[in-house]
């Protein structure tokens, strides 16, 4: 894919996790790299080891001119739908910049409504640094949030598949029933809740 010319000023990369399981928030994630620090190693989260996502996580966090992680809560993407709500946690996240960027690149299709020119770029997160930095830091905070509710409840299965739709997953909600950070919207917790199994 041919990239946009890069802008003179600074570049901010903006990108999401947690779109498509069934529970916690969705979570964004804004960076502006340094260029006199390279961060060697930066690619899609999802083309990493958990290990190294969270190693580069580090780096990101003490070597970035400005970073910032948001996020939309459940209720949030029950009462706007997951565009809207992943739209808003991109939103939080540019605004919760130190820096105020000249440009955002967003992956994939579709920009959040800022106050500077934005671009959508499709797999931006695998071709362009700072999305990749911002995938790395939305994934590691979203998957910690994951590892924290699997402590709290370890019948669900939660630090294994992420809160990702699995059969297990499913299967899970219906023996213990649905917490209250569950998307009430989406059809497999609805289908659930619908034949009152509730915790």
């Amino acid at each position: 894919m041919n990239l946009p010319p890069r802008p003179g000023g600074l570049l901010a990369g903006v990108d999401e996790a947690g779109r498509g399981p069934l529970c916690g928030a969705v979570v964004a994630a804004a960076v502006i790299l340094d260029p006199s620090r390279p961060i060697e190693g930066l690619n899609d989260s999802k083309k990493l080891t958990a290990k190294k996502r969270d190693a580069l996580a580090l780096q990101i966090r003490q070597h970035a001119l400005a970073w910032c992680v948001a996020e939309a809560s459940p209720e949030e993407i029950d009462r706007l739908n997951i565009l809207g709500a992943t739209m808003l946690a991109m939103q939080r996240a540019v605004k919760g910049l130190a820096i105020l960027p000249d440009e955002v690149w967003v992956d994939g299709n579709r920009c959040p409504q800022l106050n500077c020119a934005t671009q959508a770029i499709v797999s931006g997160d695998a071709l362009v640094e700072e999305i990749s930095a911002a995938s790395i830091l939305a994934k590691t905070v979203r998957d910690a949030q994951m590892q924290s509710l699997d402590a709290q409840y370890p019948a669900l299965g939660l630090a294994k598949h992420k809160g990702y739709p699995t059969a297990a997953h499913i299967a899970a909600l219906r023996k213990h029933g649905v917490p209250d950070f569950y998307r009430r919207s989406y059809a497999p917790v609805r289908d659930i809740l619908a034949q009152g199994e509730l915790f």
